[in-house]
């Protein structure tokens, strides 16, 4: 009964997980404030207003018009942009009408609106034609503040956007590769323990984390792949993470090569024992331990902030841990799958003496 019940877990947390993954939606975002080669016509006294487009993705900008605020800042200096056309839910014309000097050249755009609350676009604005000084001091101004009023959704970010759904799939796989490595260790560890006339139960078990390991570490590599296609644009880039990962796999490709190569059985397992002890030590150091000290496009690795620091928020946690808990159950039920096809094939062997 307990066994049963802990793969119709497994079952219904992956059905929930590709459920949410692929029906919530994603939150809004600002993706270009843009330089429209035009200038407003203003009478002699004023000076002239540029204008620039703002361009959203899933906001709803038509709806609360008069209640849309636009801001540029630059550390603790704001200045607010009149919003002169709202085209429709994620376009909008935005008049720039600033001194000649400024604080600065760089500037972040805020927005705010009542649906979808504050939005924010890193260097959003550049100023090339104004002059710099940083001892300019802008007037203060108050900032409306709205929380967004949105059902449940994803949070939108830069460069990733659709694609962070592939968090759900794509991490979970390694850590299941993990868990898998683990088993295989510590069963290669027992193995060695083991007097020469002991079952090789250990190195049967061994042998069977490992050829599902290698499944869920080529399904990594591959869901990996994509999400650098279209987040990166490559299919691979030279980038520690996914060169340690690359390497990790062939390592293990080895050990499944040396348990092949080996005609004494025994031998073999001794061999393969021994083999799978470094090649988990490399796991560790090339997946764990390398990346942290390097410069890495991964978030967490190389000064490249994690997920969980900046937008593993509530909404990506109620999905992502179901993910890694339900992945790592299938994981164990493919491993114990195997391992039972495994014993079932070596005592065959052993009473038809082959």
């Amino acid at each position: 009964m307990i066994q049963r019940s802990w793969k119709i877990g497994g079952i219904a947390l992956l059905a929930y997980v590709f459920w949410t993954t692929f029906t919530v939606p994603l939150g809004p975002g600002l993706l270009e404030f843009r330089h429209l080669e035009r200038e407003s016509n203003v009478d002699d006294s004023a000076q002239a207003s540029s204008e620039y487009e703002l361009i959203g993705l899933g906001t709803h900008w038509s709806t609360h018009q008069k209640d849309l605020s636009v801001v540029i800042r630059k550390k603790s200096q704001m200045a607010s942009l009149p919003v002169k056309e709202i085209i429709d839910d994620t376009h909008a014309i935005i008049g720039l009408n600033l001194p000649d000097t400024v604080p600065s050249r760089s500037w972040d755009i805020l927005i705010n609106h009542p649906i979808d609350g504050t939005l924010f676009l890193q260097n959003g604005l550049f100023l090339n034609e104004s002059l710099v000084d940083e001892s300019v001091e802008m007037e203060p101004i108050a900032l409306n503040e709205f929380t967004a009023n949105l059902p449940h959704h994803f949070p939108f970010q830069p460069r990733i956007f659709e694609t962070i759904r592939n968090l759900m799939l794509h991490v979970p796989m390694w850590f299941t590769m993990f868990l898998l490595m683990g088993i295989a260790f510590v069963a290669s560890i027992r193995h060695l323990s083991q007097t020469k006339n002991a079952t090789n139960l250990y190195d049967l078990r061994a042998e069977a984390g490992v050829q599902v390991g290698m499944f869920f570490g080529v399904l990594g590599l591959l869901t990996g792949s994509l999400w650098a296609r279209y987040t990166w644009g490559a299919w691979w880039v030279d980038d520690p993470q996914l060169n340690g990962a690359l390497v990790t796999v062939l390592v293990y490709a080895g050990y499944l090569i040396l348990r092949g190569s080996v005609e004494d059985k025994r031998l073999a397992a001794q061999l393969a024992a021994v083999y799978n002890l470094f090649a988990f030590v490399i796991l560790i150091i090339l997946l764990m331990v390398l990346p942290r000290f390097t410069e890495s496009l991964h978030p967490g690795k190389g000064g490249n902030p994690g997920f969980n620091s900046y937008d593993l928020d509530s909404s990506l946690r109620a999905v992502f841990y179901p993910a890694v808990l339900g992945w790592m159950l299938l994981g164990t039920w493919m491993y114990r799958i195997r391992l039972q096809s495994t014993q079932l094939n070596h005592k065959f062997l052993r009473l038809n003496n082959l």
